[in-house]
């Protein structure tokens, strides 16, 4: 009786916990799905062998992309390059590591995928499925200047010029509407 109360409650907590706080409390609007904390730091898109390899995407999926060493969005059926065509570098440039080996090293796992809100069958290794909340980014106050050694697809909201920051490897590009 105690493990169908504890299945019963695993289930139930799946459906009432849609919210996601990183680096923080608590989520800061009952609209967002996904908010994070306000330190130095963003988030690391995956990187594929190319975008021509990725099927099943929808719009709005983000990926840096190997072969031209970019950050790319899906949208309206074709791949959008937000790195300002500027080719990037997967070379650490503290380690002179290329981060190329020590992703091939690793064994991947095809299945592995995180969901937030009502599961569906959209790909992707993080999802977030809600139809009315949103992501907030991670917010750094210029972060060309405030992120020490940036990892090649990393993705912030700028909160001083108040405007999107990908970095490819080699330069931050910045996108403010």
């Amino acid at each position: 009786m105690k493990n169908i109360f504890t299945v019963l409650f695993a289930l139930f907590s799946v459906f009432v916990f849609s919210q996601v706080a990183i680096g923080k409390t608590t989520v800061a609007s009952p609209s967002v799905s996904l908010d994070f904390g306000t330190e130095n730091k963003g988030i690391v898109l995956p990187w594929v062998t190319s975008t021509g390899a990725v099927t099943g995407v929808v719009n709005g999926t983000m990926v840096y992309d190997l072969t031209d060493k970019k950050v790319k969005v899906k949208y309206n059926a074709a791949w959008k390059d937000l790195s300002v065509n500027t080719q990037g570098t997967t070379v650490d440039p503290l380690t002179s590591i290329d981060g190329v080996t020590i992703q091939n090293a690793g064994t991947e796992d095809i299945l592995a995928k995180v969901a937030i809100g009502t599961l569906s069958g959209t790909p992707g290794i993080l999802v977030l499925e809600d139809s009315d909340k949103a992501m907030v980014l991670p917010k750094v106050a210029s972060p060309h200047l405030n992120i020490i050694n940036p990892a090649p697809g990393m993705i912030v909201y700028d909160t001083f010029n108040k405007q999107l920051a990908v970095f490819n490897g080699n330069v931050w590009s910045f996108w403010k509407q």
